[in-house]
């Protein structure tokens, strides 16, 4: 059977085949029931309140002293942990703190009965480095080692150290009071040395302060002449250039004047060919148009009325009289044919495109003037002749719409002039 244990502890097994018993400190061991026994023991860390109450040092003054000490049983090395195993196997770890606390306590009795109070209250350091160094070379043959070990306190019933810190008290407390004398003194010859510095540097620092303002008059002075020197200059600089500015603003508002106006005259001839190309799209191909749909018309009438007469004939095929009568019927076709292509040219003279042409003269009037309703600002760039102002604009798009008569004449090879000069006669 297989027993564990964790590094704070330590196993024993003793028995069959363990002759010297097994020591195991942090591990596992395998036991064999019946046969073999295990025990453990503790490894952790004990601290010790050692305290020694009124022993006598070697001036024969008894005090009161209190350590404090960690000791533990050192597992790591096997004659020592076989040492401890011996001595205290079995026993709890408050048994083994006991046997420990007694020991250093004796130790600490020892050291304190050859040395003077002074000393153990002057050099702490050296009564438990005494300490610790007597006391580890018996525990250690105990299997026992002494981890740490500080002195914690000193007292005394006698007052025997309150009275040793009563005459360094009265020569700190006279050293203190003639310090502070001599302090009160140099303070004073410092002060009334620093007052005099201070009344000198005032009277240099009044005189320097007189002279700098002085100076600085006499500099602002020329400054101030410089200055309104130079603003003189740059006021007739800033006019001189004003002036310029001005003459160029004047040439470039020129310059813009002459442009609007070519633009405006090239926007009106664009104006111009556009309202043709609206003339020739509206008036003269919509009556191309209605000519064609007459003569389509016309022929498929035509051909109504052959593919009757051809069916009359095939119903008849009795007699050449049948035949006669599909010819007669053909010719009466194309008979009716001629005569609505002369209607349908009849009916679209010169004078029906005329009257195309009037009716179409109030909408592109108004597609002239639809620019003029969503523009912000209108300016008018002509010739010195004629209104000036609002009542430039009617006159200029009556002007436009003067024109039409001559690109219809163009487009569709149409007088329209006569024809919408000519006044009605008077009824007599």
């Amino acid at each position: 059977m297989f027993f564990t244990c964790g590094p704070n502890e330590a196993m024993v097994v003793s028995g069959f085949c363990r002759s010297p018993p097994v020591m195991v400190a942090g591990g596992r061991v395998l036991v064999l029931p019946c046969l073999q026994q295990i025990q453990r023991i503790s490894l952790n860390t004990l601290t010790l309140n050692v305290r020694s109450e009124k022993v006598y040092t070697r001036h024969g003054v008894p005090i009161s002293v209190t350590g404090i000490a960690q000791v533990k049983i050192q597992g790591q090395n096997k004659e020592m942990l076989a040492a401890a195993c011996q001595m205290f196997l079995g026993k709890s770890e408050a048994e083994i703190a006991q046997i420990a606390l007694e020991t250093l306590e004796g130790h600490q009795r020892a050291i304190m009965a050859h040395m003077t109070v002074e000393e153990i209250y002057k050099d702490r350091q050296k009564f438990s480095e005494q300490v610790f160094n007597v006391a580890s070379s018996d525990l250690v043959n105990m299997g026992i080692s002494v981890v740490s070990y500080t002195l914690k306190d000193i007292q005394d019933d006698q007052d025997y150290l309150r009275s040793l810190g009563k005459g360094r008290t009265a020569q700190v407390q006279r050293d203190a009071r003639v310090g502070e004398a001599e302090a009160k003194r140099d303070a004073g010859i410092r002060e009334a040395r620093a007052r005099q510095e201070q009344v000198s540097a005032q009277l240099l620092s009044e005189a320097a302060t007189a002279r700098a303002q002085r100076d600085f008059q006499l500099q602002q002075a020329q400054f101030d002449g410089a200055v309104s020197a130079r603003k003189a200059q740059a006021d007739l600089a800033y006019q001189l250039q004003a002036a310029r500015t001005r003459q160029a603003i004047a040439a470039q508002r020129a310059q813009v004047a002459l442009v609007e106006r070519a633009q405006r005259a090239q926007l009106q001839e664009h104006e111009v060919g556009r309202r043709e190309r609206e003339l020739e799209a509206t008036v003269r191909k919509p009556a191309e148009a209605e000519r064609y749909r007459l003569e389509r018309l016309a022929e498929a009438r035509r051909a109504q009325l052959m593919m009757e007469a051809e069916a009359e004939a095939e119903a008849m095929k009795v007699t050449g009289l049948a035949r006669a009568e599909a010819l007669a019927r053909r010719s009466e076709a194309e008979a009716a044919q001629a005569a609505a292509k002369a209607e349908a040219f009849a009916g679209y003279p010169e004078a029906a495109v005329v009257e195309l042409v009037l009716q179409r003269l109030p909408q592109v009037a108004e597609a002239v003037a639809q620019p003029l309703l969503g523009a912000r600002r209108v300016t008018l760039v002509g010739a010195a002749a004629g209104p000036v102002g609002v009542a430039r604009i009617p006159s200029e798009i009556l002007d436009v719409v003067s024109r039409l008569p001559g690109a219809i004449e163009a487009v569709a090879g149409v007088t329209v002039t006569p024809a919408t000069q000519k006044k009605p006669e008077c009824p007599a």
